[in-house]
C-alpha cells in the first residue's frame, strides 16, 4: 500500500449532417455560448471558474494548471483580458501552514489566460495541496501526489482509468465516483477528453442531455478553446482534477473524427479550412487547457516511472499515422503504412526493452488486440459497424485501430517475444466498450500461439455504445453479441458492449488487476456506480484471468 490510508470502496456516429461551418462565422460567434454559461460571479473577476488541476507526476515534481478569468469579458476563446499575475502555492497541508514551494506566472490572452507551473524540488510519493491566487482571489485548494522515487520498492499503485466523454450524451458521473474514492495515485485519460461535433451531430440516443459550446462544429483556435473551457466547468470533472493528478493522451476527437497525420474523416479540406491549421489549433488549445507536459513539441508521447513497480509509456496515435484504409483492403499489411510513425515505434520498443520495472504499462488510445467481427448476425453487425465507422456489408476488422496497421503491430509484438519482455499491459479507450484481452502473436491460431501481452479496455464515460445505438435496454446487446465476438476472437476473455463507466487499475508485484465499474444511468446527474467485473494478469503469464472481487 502507499503511505496514505486507502478508502474502501470509436466512434458512435448517427447519420451525420455535415454542415459546413465557415471559419469566419465560427469566429463571429466566438465566446457568446460560453459567456452565457459562466456564473454571475465572473463580474467579480479575477476568478477561477474552471477549477484547478495537476498532472504528469514525477518523483520530485508535478505540473499545476488553472485558468484565470481576469475580467468579465475575458471568457475562453475571446482573446480579451489583461495580463494577470497568478501566484501558486504548494503545501503539505490543506490549511497551507506548511508551505514548501511558491511562485508566480503571468496569464495572458495569448494562452487564453491558462497557466501552468512545473514545480520541482518536492519529495517522492507524497501528497501535497496547492492553490492559485490572483488579485486577492484564491482558487479552490486541490490535492495532488508525486510519483515514487525511481529506485523505490513500491508495494502498490492505483490508477483510475477513463476515456470518451461526450458532453451532450450525459453527465460525467464516472469522474465524480473516482474523485470520491480518495485512494488514487493518479488517473489516466486515454483520449476523447472532448468531442468536436456540433450540437446533435454525435450519438446521444437522439437526446441532447446538455448542450455544449460552441453549438457548431469546432474548427478554429477560438472554437477549441471554448469547447475545452465548457468541459472544465463540469463539477464532476473539476472534482476529479482536484483530488489526484491526471496523465492524459489524446485520441481523434480532440481534433476531428478518425484523424490521421494529413486529415480526418470529419474534416472537409478547403470548406473547413486547411487541416494543418485546424490540427495546429486543436493542439495549441489542448496544451493550453490540459495539465500535460509534452515530451516533444506537438505530441503527447512520453514516459513516466513509478518506482521499481511500473513505468508508463504514453502513445500519440494520431499525429504520425498513415490514412486509414477501407476494410478488406490488403494495404492494411503494407509495411510503409504506420500508426505510430517510425521514431515513436523505435522509442516504444527501446523503452520496453530497457525497462527494469516489474510492469510495463502502455497508455494506448485505440485497441491493439485483433478484432474480427465478420461472423456477427446482420441485426448486430449493422449497429456495430456504425459504432466503429465500418462498412455494413461484412467486415473483419476496424482499420482505425491497430488492425489497420498490422505491420507495426507485428513488429511490436515480435519485439516483445524475441526479447522475452514480460508484463506488458496495454491500457486502452476509444471503442466505447469494456474488454479484457490477451494480445496474441497470431490471432488466427490462438490459443495455440503465444500471447505477447495483455490489454484492458475501458468503456466510455458517456459516448454511445451498442445499446444506445439500438435504443434497447442496457445489457440486451451484450447478451447476444458477446458470445459471438468471443467465439471469433479466442483471445477476448470478456466484452461488455453496452454500459458506461470507468476502470480502477491496481498493481502489485504479483499482478495487475482492472476493476470495471458501471453507471446506473449516464443521463442522470446523480447516477450511482457499481462494480461490474474484475480481470487480472499475473506476473510472467502474459494472459488475462477473471477474478471475482474488486481490490
Amino acid at each position: 500500500m502507499t503511505s496514505r490510508q486507502r478508502t474502501a470502496d470509436s466512434n458512435s456516429l448517427s447519420p451525420r449532417r455535415r454542415t459546413v461551418v465557415k471559419a469566419a462565422a465560427a469566429t463571429a460567434v466566438l465566446a457568446a455560448p460560453l459567456a452565457a454559461a459562466i456564473p454571475a460571479r465572473a463580474a467579480e473577476a479575477p476568478a477561477f471558474l474552471h477549477g484547478v488541476a495537476s498532472g504528469d507526476p514525477l518523483p520530485d515534481g508535478i505540473l499545476l494548471w488553472t485558468r484565470v478569468t481576469p475580467t468579465a469579458e475575458a471568457v475562453p476563446g475571446s482573446g480579451l483580458g489583461p495580463d494577470t499575475e497568478v501566484a501558486w502555492t504548494v503545501a503539505k497541508d490543506k490549511a497551507f501552514t506548511d508551505v514548501v514551494a511558491k511562485g508566480s506566472v503571468t496569464a495572458t490572452a495569448a494562452s487564453d489566460h491558462t497557466v501552468k507551473a512545473d514545480v520541482r524540488g518536492l519529495a517522492p510519493a507524497t501528497d501535497y495541496w496547492f492553490r492559485f491566487s490572483a488579485g486577492g482571489t484564491d482558487s479552490p485548494a486541490a490535492r495532488t501526489r508525486t510519483a515514487p522515487a525511481a529506485d523505490a520498492t513500491v508495494t502498490n499503485l492505483r490508477f483510475g482509468v477513463v476515456s470518451c466523454a461526450n458532453w451532450e450524451a450525459g453527465w460525467f458521473s464516472s469522474y465524480r465516483h473516482l474523485a470520491a474514492r480518495g485512494d488514487l495515485d493518479a488517473w489516466l485519460h486515454l483520449g476523447d477528453y472532448i468531442y468536436e461535433y456540433g450540437t446533435g451531430e454525435y450519438g446521444t440516443r437522439d437526446t441532447v442531455v446538455r448542450q455544449h459550446a460552441p453549438t457548431h462544429e469546432i474548427l478554429t483556435l477560438a472554437d477549441y478553446r471554448i469547447r475545452h473551457g465548457k468541459y472544465k466547468t463540469d463539477p464532476d470533472l473539476k472534482a476529479l482534477h482536484a483530488v489526484a493528478p491526471v496523465v492524459a493522451i489524446w485520441d481523434d476527437h480532440e481534433f476531428a473524427n478518425d484523424a490521421w497525420s494529413g486529415g480526418a474523416e470529419n474534416h472537409t479540406e478547403g470548406a473547413e479550412g486547411a487541416w494543418t491549421a485546424r490540427q495546429a489549433a486543436a493542439k495549441q488549445a489542448y496544451f493550453e487547457w490540459m495539465p500535460v507536459r509534452p515530451a516533444l513539441a506537438g505530441t503527447t508521447y512520453r514516459r513516466l516511472r513509478f518506482g521499481k513497480l511500473a513505468d508508463l509509456s504514453l502513445l500519440d496515435l494520431r499525429s504520425f499515422r498513415s490514412q486509414q484504409v477501407a476494410v478488406g483492403n490488403g494495404s492494411v499489411d503494407d509495411p510503409d503504412r504506420t500508426i505510430t510513425g517510425r521514431a515513436q515505434l523505435d522509442w516504444l520498443k527501446a523503452g520496453l526493452k530497457s525497462s527494469d520495472t516489474t510492469w510495463r504499462l502502455v497508455g494506448n488510445s485505440v485497441m491493439i488486440s485483433p478484432f474480427a467481427i465478420g461472423s456477427l448476425s446482420a441485426d448486430l453487425l449493422k449497429p456495430l459497424a456504425e459504432l466503429l465507422g465500418l462498412p455494413k456489408e461484412g467486415l473483419a476488422l476496424n482499420t482505425d485501430q491497430w488492425d489497420g496497421y498490422t505491420d507495426d503491430r507485428r513488429e511490436l509484438l515480435a519485439h516483445l517475444r524475441s526479447n522475452a519482455i514480460r508484463n506488458t499491459v496495454f491500457l486502452t479507450g476509444d471503442i466505447h466498450m469494456a474488454w479484457a484481452n490477451d494480445v496474441p502473436v497470431d490471432a488466427g491460431t490462438y490459443p495455440l500461439s503465444a500471447s505477447a501481452a495483455t490489454e484492458f479496455v475501458v468503456t466510455s464515460v458517456t459516448s454511445d455504445n451498442l445499446d444506445d445505438l439500438l435504443k434497447v435496454p442496457e445489457g440486451t446487446v451484450t447478451a447476444l453479441a458477446a458470445p459471438v465476438i468471443q467465439l471469433a476472437n479466442r483471445h477476448v476473455h470478456w466484452v461488455d458492449t453496452d454500459r458506461h463507466g470507468y476502470g480502477v487499475l491496481d498493481i502489485t508485484a504479483d499482478r495487475a488487476q482492472m476493476d470495471y465499474y458501471v453507471l446506473s444511468d449516464k443521463t442522470k446527474a446523480n447516477a450511482t456506480s457499481s462494480w461490474a467485473r474484475s480481470y487480472r494478469t499475473r506476473t510472467g503469464t502474459q494472459k488475462v484471468e477473471r477474478t471475482y472481487n474488486p481490490v
